[in-house]
């Protein structure tokens, strides 16, 4: 055999591709262009305004808030002082009324004398034994 020969009854290095029979034409492919449709941008714009005039007010509404919360913080400051410059007034008024030359004035005036000695009742039957003398 010749190198001719060999050649010509030797397979193809490829596979030959089997017909395919077309029923119908293939579609053809255009290109399509994307609608003309101007999108706008006004939706996007009023959310942000809105979310920034949110924050505002609330930041507002805050302050408020905290002066007012101050304001009444100061009158009870205010107020609490007071008290206790009242409680301290009228601690130094009892002091002065609890010595015992106020007590012993208060007693005169309510007729009251000093006692010479110590005297008893008998709680069972209510008499006194050792009456004290009334020094004058």
């Amino acid at each position: 055999m010749s190198a001719q020969t060999a050649a010509r009854v030797a397979p193809p290095a490829y596979a030959p591709r089997p017909r395919v029979e077309q029923s119908a034409p293939a579609p053809r492919l255009r290109v399509v262009r994307a609608p003309a449709q101007a999108r706008t941008r006004v939706p996007f714009v009023l959310v942000c305004m809105a979310v920034l005039a949110g924050a505002l007010l609330a930041a507002l509404l805050l302050n408020t808030q905290m002066a007012q919360v101050a304001y009444e913080r100061l009158d009870l400051s205010n107020q609490l002082g007071q008290l206790q410059q009242d409680q301290k007034d009228l601690s130094a008024t009892l002091d002065r009324k609890a010595s015992p030359d106020d007590l012993a004035a208060a007693a005169r005036r309510l007729g009251m004398v000093p006692a010479a000695g110590t005297g008893w009742v008998r709680l069972s039957d209510g008499s006194v034994q050792v009456a004290p003398k009334a020094t004058k």
